[in-house]
């Protein structure tokens, strides 16, 4: 499994429309342990998620279902694969 920093901006028209939708489908995810932890920026302008995925393919078809996406709510967005080594919430090596 790998971790993925997903940033997206959003439509500023669009999202609050979508955005029951949205947190609908995320609580889902952080229910199943895909989506650590989840929320948005700048003052609404976009939002940031953390996920667990096989790889960048399923994390792709995953992302892909989200209502901001198909819905149109998203400007712009940011995948980064992420391998956390140091914090507080690591299990203790």
């Amino acid at each position: 499994m790998a971790w993925f920093l997903v940033e997206i901006e959003y439509v500023p028209e669009k999202f609050a429309e979508v955005r029951p939708r949205h947190r609908d489908f995320l609580v889902s995810l952080a229910e199943q342990g895909v989506v650590a932890i989840a929320g948005p920026v700048d003052d609404d302008k976009g939002g940031l998620a953390l996920y667990q995925a096989e790889n960048r393919e399923e994390l792709q078809k995953l992302i892909d279902q989200d209502p901001y996406h198909l819905e149109g709510a998203i400007a712009q967005r940011k995948v980064r694969e992420f391998k956390p080594v140091i914090g507080a919430w690591l299990p203790a090596s």
